[in-house]
């Protein structure tokens, strides 16, 4: 099969290449990326050669650059994790996340329905059920939980959501939705939670932490995420929604002195800064549905993929310095000049 994985050389889209590759090297996997502040080719850098992989340069937004891309490859999936992610920069500027998110999505699902896609699958977020109270441990968000957003990021993630369920009753477009809790795990971009203590830590840097840090999430390791995914594209059923958790709730406050304590450095690090506006209390998935009907269960406790996780980075430091200091974005240009799409 010829699968399309946009936003594929971010986080959690690299990983799914990775895994895909892997699993599947039957299928030809054709990544594409905008190559935004998140976006590095470097992490594809050990597949760019393969001769089942193939990279374009493009931005989902752009009709004519997706016909050319749809036309050449005929894919028979789509698979989207192109989006703006980050909870600060939506509540700075809103309006680039509602491009991305929504009107991307609608590029993709029209070339989806043009070119005959067999699935097209969206690849959303837990935060579109807003959040839960912290005194109700007993409370998780199952497929049928409210849509109840909190921030620009999380609304334009629901918009794009209810777009691709009227896509599939509408026009019939044979799609699938997964929305995950938290990912960790390696080629996390550094402004993340995770990998942001990583990194302040070993500088001896402030570890900044939004309020009491008292703030719960369900924190799911990248691979089981992925493992997720390529299960519902292959054999899930159209038109539903599938929530991937992680079982693992955790303070982020503990989260942060569990990384200060793996790397030997002092909670006195740990600086307390104004709480996020509008900052959600707790995320927390009911993962019931995909383990009932696809077997899905998280293979990796928090205890086991934190170690993992801080491993990678210790070992891959070049990677994220590259990116911290800017010199990550320059690797496209070098490889490439200023072609947009490498064909």
């Amino acid at each position: 099969m010829n699968i399309i994985v946009t936003g594929g050389a971010g986080f959690i889209g690299s990983n799914f290449v990775f895994l895909e590759l892997r699993e599947h090297p039957e299928d030809r996997i054709i990544c594409i990326d905008k190559l935004t502040y998140a976006g590095n080719l470097k992490t594809l850098k050990p597949v760019m050669d393969k001769p089942n992989f193939k990279f374009y340069k493009a931005d989902i937004c752009d009709k004519t650059a997706m016909e050319e891309i749809f036309k050449t490859e005929k894919p028979d999936i789509v698979v989207n994790f192109a989006a703006e992610s980050h909870v600060d920069r939506s509540i700075e500027n809103p309006q680039i996340f509602l491009e991305t998110n929504i009107i991307g999505t609608s590029v993709l699902m029209d070339m989806s329905r043009k070119y005959g896609v067999k699935r097209y699958h969206q690849v959303s977020t837990d935060e579109v059920y807003g959040d839960l109270p912290l005194d109700r441990p007993d409370l998780f968000f199952t497929e049928e939980t409210p849509l109840h957003t909190s921030s620009p990021y999380s609304s334009s993630k629901a918009g794009a959501d209810l777009l691709v369920n009227a896509y599939h009753r509408t026009y019939g477009l044979p799609t699938t939705i997964s929305r995950c809790s938290n990912n960790y795990g390696p080629y996390q971009f550094p402004e993340k939670l995770i990998p942001l203590m990583i990194a302040n830590a070993l500088a001896d840097k402030k570890l900044p932490v939004y309020g009491a840090g008292q703030n719960v999430r369900d924190w799911l390791y990248v691979e089981d995420h992925c493992k997720a995914i390529d299960l519902i594209i292959r054999k899930g059923t159209v038109g539903e929604v599938y929530n991937i958790g992680g079982h693992n709730e955790m303070h982020n406050i503990d989260i942060v002195k569990i990384i200060l304590k793996e790397l030997g450095k002092p909670e006195s690090l740990i600086e307390h800064v104004t709480d996020r506006a509008g900052h959600d209390q707790r995320y927390a998935i009911d993962p019931a549905k995909i383990h009932a009907e696809l077997g899905w269960l998280p293979e990796t406790m928090f205890k086991d993929g934190i170690k993992k996780t801080i491993k990678w980075y210790l070992d891959n430091k070049e990677w994220w310095e590259d990116i911290i200091s800017g010199d990550y974005q320059n690797y496209y240009a070098e490889m490439y000049g200023k072609k947009e799409v490498i064909d």
